[in-house]
C-alpha cells in the first residue's frame, strides 16, 4: 500500500484505516484469549511466554490505535519529532511509523 505524504489520497487512508481496524480486531480478540487462559500447568516457562505475548499483544494495540488517531487528526505520515514526512516506503513496511529514520535512530540512540 502507498502513502503519498504531501497530498494525502482520502482513498488510501481509508483503505489504511480499514486495515489497521481489523488489526486492532484482530489483536483485541487475541489479547482476549490470552488473558481469558487462566489453566496454570505449574510450568513457570508457559506462564512467562504467555505474559511476553500479552504484553507484546497490547504493545500492538498501542501502536495501531496510535495510527488511527493520527489519520483521524490529520498528522499521519509526518514524524513526531521533526514534523518531517515520514517516507511511504517506511510507512509501507510500518504502518505505525511515527518517526521518520533518523529521528527513530536518535530516539533508540
Amino acid at each position: 500500500m502507498s502513502v503519498d505524504i504531501e497530498v494525502p489520497d482520502q482513498g488510501r487512508l481509508a483503505g489504511l484505516r480499514a486495515s489497521l481496524s481489523e488489526d486492532f480486531a484482530t489483536q483485541t480478540t487475541r489479547l482476549k484469549e490470552l488473558t481469558e487462559i487462566s489453566a496454570d500447568t505449574g510450568d513457570p516457562g508457559e506462564a512467562h511466554n504467555r505474559a511476553a505475548l500479552v504484553a507484546a499483544t497490547r504493545h500492538n494495540l498501542e501502536q495501531i490505535t496510535g495510527a488511527l488517531r493520527r489519520i483521524a487528526e490529520g498528522s499521519y505520515g509526518r514524524c513526531e519529532k521533526c514534523t518531517g514526512p515520514i517516507p511511504a516506503e517506511r510507512l509501507e513496511v510500518l504502518p505505525h511509523a511515527r518517526f521518520c529514520v533518523p529521528c527513530q535512530q536518535k530516539h533508540k540512540g
